[in-house]
């Protein structure tokens, strides 16, 4: 059985949701995941649910990216539930910014930074390798500009605090896991109330940058670690769910319950099975059907 969970724009190019979903029931009678039932899970609400008898998520996400196009959405193999872990990636999806290209344009290297984390984040470039490359470009900045930067640049991403807040009301142990550093995702996560943060570490030495890491780099399997740790603790009925942007979010989503692609590249939507096209965080607070209060 799949459960599917829509937000779509009521009337995308001038047709009502209610058409696309006659469309929808359509193109999926007599295949893989044909459609029992459908209905808006509140009377006045903007969250559509799905279900179907079939078990091919793959036909179901291509049907509802067919006729929901530029949507919100996730799909289950169970009813869906308050998840028990909430692992999330930090730039770009906790917050708007890549912290290492907004701290390389105060040595004017913003460029050349964004580039390599552009191809990185599309999964064209080793991750441990252009962060490397990215970091030894920073080197003699003083790093009295990471306070600054984090002043001047760094905004959580619009319902960011929300879904924190909703998701440890209701019991949920919430993670801030990146490719970034320490140097922003404390503050970060701090200020939104994560219970837990793992990032890379700058080396600073005499008050500037050396453009070298302190340990180990946190990459793509080490992301997918922590989450089936946190699950670990949690226990064999547990549930994860987690969210990210990148290629090196792909190990992680795959590995959730519920993967959340969040504005995402094509890579690390195409390993989701949830994603946000169209709103903002919050939109995951409605998919989960969890009153933001």
């Amino acid at each position: 059985m799949l459960i599917a969970r829509v937000i779509a724009d009521p009337a995308q190019d001038g047709i009502g949701l209610e058409r696309r979903l006659d469309a929808f029931a359509d193109a999926v009678a007599g295949g893989p995941v044909p459609m029992a039932h459908a209905a808006m899970l509140d009377f006045c609400g903007d969250v559509l649910q799905i279900e179907s008898p079939g078990d091919d998520m793959a036909a179901m996400r291509a049907a509802l990216d067919a006729h929901f196009p530029d949507s919100d959405g996730l799909i289950a193999r169970d009813e869906i539930r308050v998840p028990d872990v909430f692992v999330s990636d930090m730039d770009s999806t906790i917050i708007r910014q890549e912290c290492i290209d907004e701290l390389a344009d105060y040595a004017g290297l913003r460029d050349a930074v964004s580039a390599i984390t552009e191809r990185a984040m599309r999964g064209e470039l080793d991750f441990a390798s252009a962060l490397r490359e990215r970091v030894a470009l920073l080197a003699g900045l003083a790093d009295d500009t990471i306070d600054r930067c984090l002043r001047e640049r760094i905004q959580p991403t619009e319902g960011a605090r929300a879904l924190i807040d909703t998701l440890a009301r209701n019991g949920c142990r919430t993670v801030l896991v990146t490719g970034g550093f320490h140097h922003f995702a404390d503050p970060i996560a701090e200020q939104l109330g994560f219970d837990r943060v793992v990032a890379n570490r700058l080396e600073v030495v005499g008050g500037r940058l050396t453009g070298r890491l302190v340990g180990a780099i946190t990459d793509s399997l080490a992301k997918k670690q922590v989450l089936e740790e946190e699950l670990a603790k949690k226990g064999a009925t547990a549930i994860a769910m987690a969210a990210g942007d990148g290629a090196n979010d792909v190990p992680m989503l795959e590995a959730a319950t519920y993967g959340l692609a969040y504005h995402a590249k094509p890579q690390a939507r195409a390993a989701a099975n949830g994603w946000i096209d169209r709103g903002d965080l919050s939109a995951i607070l409605k998919l989960l059907d969890l009153p933001n209060i």
